[in-house]
């Protein structure tokens, strides 16, 4: 069954969409990131131009993200005080971000800018995840390893205004979450992600928190900030292709509940070496895209000036 997409123009097959819905999903529960990272890019790779998959995956990340912060709130696994935190800062974040979004359309160098952030992004932090994971799995194993701390003090954590922060068990300042959730918000309106896959290793290694209460808390900022970039996308470049995020939306509440189920099975160093796979090998099929050779080196542009 095919079904026009208005914004995208282009026809699609409607149980190919759901399925991809209910995988990332899926994904989303168990790691606690919007899926972004992951349905961007295959959006792209069916063939939905760069600017509107941004544009609509930003509206599917908050069905995925609601479905999955309702899970671990009843599990008591969401730190509202620092999610809050970290919403300021995405809120600021994601509004600059939109205005770079357009003026980089503008000048028609989005579609570069977006699948360079994400080899860039993607192929640094899931290296830098999966070197950590397969460290505290191999010491795991060792009876005579010595256990150290997940994370070390450093100049950050004197930074000033500090504020207590009771379910994650940690007293550092708030400025340090708050510039998390600016740099996070900006990465979220131009490349359409909820940012998890940064927020999530940024809690850990930087903020200190545990890794059971790091999933819901970073799907409750998630939601506010996507929405944010959501309306400004929708209203400012008009990118949103409501078509498309209904069939996205549909899938992902699904997913989501059955990811935090298959979540809490694993252990948080299993849960970190799984993601840092997932994101590396969507990082090796945008960089085979960018650097081979089109089948069709010729395109068409429309346009003022052209």
């Amino acid at each position: 069954m095919f079904l026009y997409l208005p914004i995208a123009e282009i026809s699609v097959n409607v149980l190919v969409f759901l399925f991809l819905g209910i995988a990332v999903g899926t994904l989303s529960g168990i790691f606690g990131v919007g899926g972004g990272f992951l349905m961007t890019p295959l959006l792209i790779f069916l063939g939905i131009p760069p600017a509107v998959a941004v544009g609509t995956e930003a509206n599917q990340i908050i069905a995925s993200s609601v479905s999955g912060v309702m899970a671990h709130w009843r599990r008591g696994n969401v730190d509202f005080k620092m999610g809050g935190i970290l919403l300021v800062g995405g809120l600021v974040g994601s509004t600059f971000g939109v205005w770079l979004f357009r003026l980089l359309r503008e000048v028609g160098q989005i579609d570069l800018v977006i699948m360079l952030s994400y080899v860039i992004f993607l192929g640094s932090i899931g290296m830098l995840m999966l070197v950590e994971s397969l460290r505290t799995m191999r010491r795991s194993r060792s009876p005579n390893a010595n256990r150290r701390k997940l994370h070390q003090h450093n100049f950050l954590h004197g930074l000033p205004f500090k504020m207590r922060f009771r379910r994650s068990k940690l007293y550092i300042s708030a400025l340090l979450p708050l510039l998390i959730g600016v740099c996070v918000g900006i990465l979220s309106a131009i490349m359409g992600v909820g940012g998890g896959f940064i927020m999530v290793p940024a809690m850990i290694y930087l903020l200190g928190m545990p890794t059971s209460v790091v999933v819901g808390t970073s799907l409750f900022q998630i939601i506010f900030v996507t929405a944010n970039a959501t309306f400004l996308q929708a209203t400012m470049n008009q990118t949103v292709d409501v078509v498309l995020a209904i069939l996205l939306m549909l899938g992902a509440v699904i997913g989501a509940q059955v990811g935090t189920r298959l979540g809490a099975k694993l252990r948080g160093e299993q849960l970190r070496g799984l993601l840092a796979l997932m994101v590396l090998t969507v990082c090796g099929k945008i960089v085979f895209d960018l650097i081979v050779r089109p089948s069709d080196v010729f395109s068409l542009v429309t346009g003022e000036g052209h």
